[in-house]
């Protein structure tokens, strides 16, 4: 084991038993009818505590951490906190939330979930951020091999603070128990709340019409979108591996190019076409799949919802067998995504040109992978949660 691992387990271990220390102190307050939400990306957190607000009188607390750019509306019956260590007043507020809430949302893997056994009166409720899964995670990330035994035990205790696990498919719900070694009864099959957009007509509507207003020349144009999966190692990134000038050369009388990037990744793009490439990555990429005519993607899970849409997909993975040997796949990627799987920009080119696409596998994919998110997600989640007797 490397210092730096050694080094990095000792941080978190000191950071865990201070988080406990003060989560078991405000342990001993009372309960309160109170929703507390820890957002790191923050769409089906939105969706749901919307909701929330709809069904009952419950409080509602939102501890918001990296990378989660939603800007939620302050109200009377809401706080906001910031919920970083570097904050630390936040920090201890967040945990006294945490402690005396009756329902815990959260939409990622916190560590901090290992050492917080909540009263069994509270309700823990992984909504995570992904719909569906194409590289592998949990207990199935290949990385894990090189983390100590501490970590491993670190996983599998926060994995189990889950009383239920949303999913939007059978085979969402596979995936799960077997990355984070849950059992069937974990599984709630209520939908992907932040897929209830897709289905509101008014709400698809007024994001269409809000981007055609920022952005006019989408009127004549079409819209290619490429929304590439968040690399360990572009943290820093100074380039992006799409080849703008030859999408320009080749698709921009008939085409605009939009670039959604992940949060994580500082590009540093020098843009010669403003006329032509836009960078869309501080908008709700959910109203971006709106707009989109085609999705360019890799292993994001973004094709997951654009499938709902019935819109022609790109799989451009220029790294797959790299990727594969370093993440890993939960099927054979080729036989798992439903459209092209190209890796060089000419294949991207002419599969554009020609219009390789099958809708029908589209349409297939997205049944499969979202058999449970029929637009009333959001509501079956609360139902579910508040106010079921099973």
């Amino acid at each position: 084991m490397s210092s730096f691992v050694m080094a990095r387990e000792v941080a978190v271990s000191i950071y865990l038993f201070t988080f406990q220390l003060i989560f078991n102190i405000f342990k001993l307050f009372p309960l309160k009818d109170k929703t507390t939400f820890v957002s790191s990306f923050g769409r089906n957190i939105l969706y749901t505590l919307r909701e929330v607000e709809k069904q009952t009188e419950h409080r509602i607390v939102i501890l918001k951490t990296y990378p989660c750019n939603i800007t939620f509306k302050k109200l009377a019956h809401r706080r906001i906190i910031n919920f970083k260590f570097s904050y630390i007043l936040n920090w201890i507020f967040g945990i006294y939330h945490l402690a005396t809430s009756k329902k815990v949302f959260v939409d990622n893997y916190f560590g901090f979930l290992a050492v917080t056994a909540f009263n069994p009166d509270v309700t823990c409720v992984q909504l995570w951020h992904a719909a569906g899964a194409i590289k592998q995670f949990g207990l199935r990330d290949l990385s894990i091999e090189n983390r100590p035994k501490s970590a491993f035990r670190r996983f599998k205790a926060v994995y189990q603070r889950f009383d239920y696990i949303i999913v939007g498919s059978e085979k969402m719900a596979d995936i799960f128990k077997e990355g984070f070694g849950v059992k069937n009864k974990q599984i709630l099959r209520t939908g992907i709340p932040r897929t209830d957009f897709f289905y509101d007509d008014e709400a698809t509507e007024k994001a269409s019409e809000a981007l055609y207003a920022y952005f006019p020349i989408i009127k004549e144009k079409k819209v290619i979108l490429y929304a590439p999966t968040y690399r360990d190692n572009e943290l820093n990134i100074h380039d992006i591996k799409l080849d703008i000038d030859q999408m320009y050369r080749n698709f921009h009388n008939e085409y605009v190019l939009f670039l959604s990037l992940h949060p994580a990744i500082k590009a540093n793009i020098k843009n010669k076409y403003p006329d032509f490439a836009f960078d869309v990555s501080s908008y709700n990429i959910n109203h971006m799949l709106t707009i989109a005519d085609i999705l360019i993607t890799d292993y994001s899970s973004i094709p997951f919802e654009f499938s709902l849409l019935n819109k022609p997909m790109i799989f451009y993975a220029y790294d797959i067998d790299q990727y594969a040997e370093e993440r890993g796949f939960w099927e054979n990627y080729e036989e798992l995504v439903p459209g092209p799987v190209i890796e060089t920009m000419d294949e991207l080119i002419r599969v554009i040109h020609s219009r390789d696409f099958d809708l029908g596998r589209i349409r297939e994919f997205s049944n499969e992978w979202n058999k449970y998110s029929r637009g009333v997600s959001s509501e079956g989640l609360v139902n579910a949660v508040y106010h079921s007797k099973e």
